[in-house]
């Protein structure tokens, strides 16, 4: 039963696409999968999804600090 659950809570949520993944980078507090970091990389700024990656991105600008 242990390792049930334990596999229902491997990975983490990505700031930008919502899902719960494996493989990213953490970013402060942030977590950005692998899949929407190389999507960003290879955006081009004109590209209105660029728009939205931004969008995504600034709820990264406030750091979780708990006093």
């Amino acid at each position: 039963m242990s390792s049930l659950l334990a596999k229902k809570h491997i990975g983490e949520e990505c700031v930008i696409c919502e899902q719960t993944k494996i493989k990213g980078i953490h970013l402060y507090t942030s977590f950005i999968c692998t899949d929407c970091e190389n999507d960003l990389i290879s955006t081009d700024t004109s590209n209105p999804k660029y728009k939205y990656y931004l969008k995504q991105l600034k709820k990264i600008t406030n750091p979780e600090i708990f006093s």
